[in-house]
């Protein structure tokens, strides 16, 4: 039973946000269209014809589509869905042939990347559940049943850092030594540097211990921490089956780490031995573990990998305490901060924050250690808030509000300033729109669909430039930063919600919509929204249908996942309509527009947008009273009650 509200406010004056988001749906259209016609082949697969020398690139090959179904669900076009399905089965027949791949699957590699290989996987569920589920509960059992050789139950362990279809895949490398790059060593240092004695000569890389027999022994076995993101791919099969026992494994080796942490002073250790002790393999190190706070990243791999996997213990178990998985280890590090120039930093992933901070660089800010080993904590970076922000989105309390509040207020530089650039994540706004939702910048959706508008014509360019390039192996980053399709700016603002977590996490959103008459997801064709509060209990959004002839019918949805209840929805009303004005009159007069309250007590609300007519709803919410999962408004029956 879905009501229903009709808007009755006419649109006379279209607001520049709205016609700026129309435009770049359709600026995105042409521009996806023409990276296929330009990059790939009919059957969707990229223009490769080189070899893959290592167990590196999977993700880079499905990275370059993650979020292209990302944009359907939001309103991109009708074959956008079909085409990106294409791409995922033509890269697939194409890592296979690579010998990537294992029943469609990684044969074994780490979390931090085979997370960003699944988010394309996750939106094409998300889109089309029905044709999807098959394949996501197959792959999620490669996790969940032991007898695919990953899940230790005893000792409540994925066995092996590079993990996946292929058991015999042991150990981080194939060969003796790990295939060593220059630029490597120069960001990220040596791995187990705690090996060889400082007073050593430093031996050359293949003859170096700590990358061959030392890795070997020590860090290729056991669990790491960035193996938590493997919850996000149980999560997906939960959600898509409703099947008790993805819930059930989530809850064991999610709640495991949550031990080890607790164990650990609140701090997510990054590395379990075989035996299912921390430290086993490190002689007695909670640090240093593959992928870990050790090398390379550090907190922007295991915070990642923790966020997910509690976000995902929070989904399916309805305790929302999973999330001190990463609390502690956040505030932890946050603790640690020091306010300095990013210029002065010891930064290991500089080219991710030049462009980011762009004139800031030199700035005095809130930096945080991302990284830790037995001289202590080191790699000093702006915080990431890409967690912080999927927890307050998750819990909407007053700590994790807080807790952004008190890093604003330790930044040097102005939230409210958007810079157009293009991330990896495809993220990296998390700041201004925070600004725009705290009531501060009222212009940031102009700001933003700008500077994405900037980011897909740079990308245009790009595409021009190297279209017919012959790319060589190393050279294989270059489709993902030619994609031209960016969603950052559309996700915020229609969805109210963060980017998704790229590493591996599922989509977060207040609201996202369905074309009533398409019975697909996405806002119909010329219908713009914008979601200016996400607060339980006032979450507002305007819906404007740009249209000057046709009605649309849109429904809204609570959650990403029909997860949240609306309550009731207040809306604006045009009764009165005498502000036409009289036959003979040459003007309008401004339209009366008052309140009225609908009811709701569902995840549905049908709005009927007459053309050139705009409403603005304010919904109170109940947060996380019903199982999240990919239902639609089509799955059953509806009876209209009109409003």
């Amino acid at each position: 039973m879905h009501p229903v509200i009709t808007a009755s406010v006419p649109l006379l004056e279209p607001p520049g946000w709205a016609t700026a988001q129309r435009e770049l749906f359709d600026l995105l259209d042409r521009a996806w269209r023409r990276f296929a016609r330009d990059f790939t082949e009919p059957d969707g697969r990229l223009r490769y014809t080189s070899g893959l020398t290592s167990r590196d690139g999977v993700d880079d090959f499905y990275e370059v589509f993650f979020n292209w179904p990302q944009l359907y669900l939001l309103g991109g076009a009708d074959d956008l869905l079909a085409h990106s399905e294409r791409h995922w089965e033509g890269v697939t027949r194409q890592l296979t042939e690579l010998g990537m791949l294992k029943d469609e699957y990684e044969r074994g590699y780490d979390w931090f990347h085979q997370g960003e290989s699944l988010l394309l996987l996750y939106f094409l569920c998300m889109a089309a559940p029905g044709r999807w589920s098959h394949r996501a509960r197959a792959f999620a059992e490669l996790y969940v049943d032991p007898e695919y050789g990953n899940y230790d139950p005893d000792h409540r362990i994925i066995r092996r850092p590079h993990n996946g279809s292929d058991p015999g895949r042991d150990g981080l490398f194939d060969g003796d030594a790990y295939p060593w790059l220059p630029k490597e060593a120069q960001m990220y240092g040596f791995p187990l540097d705690w090996t060889v004695s400082p007073d050593t000569r430093q031996p050359t890389p293949e003859s170096d211990p700590r990358l061959g027999e030392e890795m070997h022994r020590r860090m290729g076995s056991g669990d790491t921490a960035v193996n938590l993101a493997a919850a996000g791919l149980v999560l997906n099969a939960w959600m898509l089956s409703g099947e008790r026992r993805y819930a059930d494994w989530i809850a064991e080796y999610v709640g495991a780490w949550r031990e080890r942490a607790a164990a650990n002073g609140g701090v997510l250790p990054d590395n379990v031995a075989p035996d299912g002790t921390v430290g086993g393999l490190l002689e007695g190190r909670w640090y240093g573990g593959h992928y870990g706070w050790s090398w390379p990243h550090g907190w922007y791999s295991v915070g990642h990998a923790a966020v997910v996997a509690a976000l995902a213990g929070a989904a399916a178990t309805g305790d929302d305490s999973y999330l001190d998985l990463v609390r502690p280890a956040l505030d932890g590090i946050i603790a640690r901060g020091k306010v300095i120039a990013f210029t002065e930093s010891d930064s290991s992933i500089r080219s991710k924050w030049i462009p980011q901070l762009a004139e800031d660089v030199d700035t005095s800010t809130l930096h945080v250690p991302f990284r830790y080993k037995d001289e202590g904590w080191f790699d000093y970076n702006p915080m990431l808030m890409a967690v912080p922000t999927a927890l307050w989105h998750h819990t909407a309390s007053d700590a994790d509000r807080e807790r952004i509040e008190r890093l604003r207020a330790a930044s040097g530089y102005d939230w409210r300033t958007v810079r157009s650039f293009r991330s990896k994540e495809e993220a990296g706004h998390e700041e201004p729109w925070l600004a725009f939702l705290a009531g501060d910048d009222p212009a940031y959706p102009e700001k933003i669909l700008a500077a994405a508008q900037a980011q897909v014509r740079h990308r245009l360019s790009r595409m021009e430039l190297y279209q017919d390039t012959e790319v060589a192996e190393a050279d294989i980053h270059l489709w993902q930063q030619s994609n031209p399709v960016v969603t950052e700016a559309l996700v915020q603002l229609t969805w109210g919600g963060p980017q998704v977590v790229y590493n591996g996490g599922l989509q977060q959103a207040r609201l996202r919509y369905h074309d009533a008459a398409a019975m697909r997801p996405g806002l119909p064709a010329g219908v713009a929204a914008l979601v200016s509060a996400i607060d339980p209990e006032a979450t507002v959004v305007d819906l404007v249908n740009l249209d000057p002839e046709s009605a649309r019918s849109v429904i809204v949805q609570a959650g990403a996942f029909a997860e949240h209840t609306i309550r009731s929805a207040e809306h604006t009303v045009c009764e009165d309509p005498s502000w036409i004005g009289d036959l003979y009159d040459y003007g309008h007069t401004a339209p009366k527009v008052t309140a009225a309250t609908t009811t709701v007590g569902g995840p549905w609300l049908r709005v009927e947008l007459p053309r050139s007519s705009t409403v603005r709803l304010t919904l109170r919410l109940d947060l996380r009273t019903q199982a999240p999962s990919y239902r639609t408004p089509f799955d059953e029956p509806s009876r209209e009650n009109a409003s």
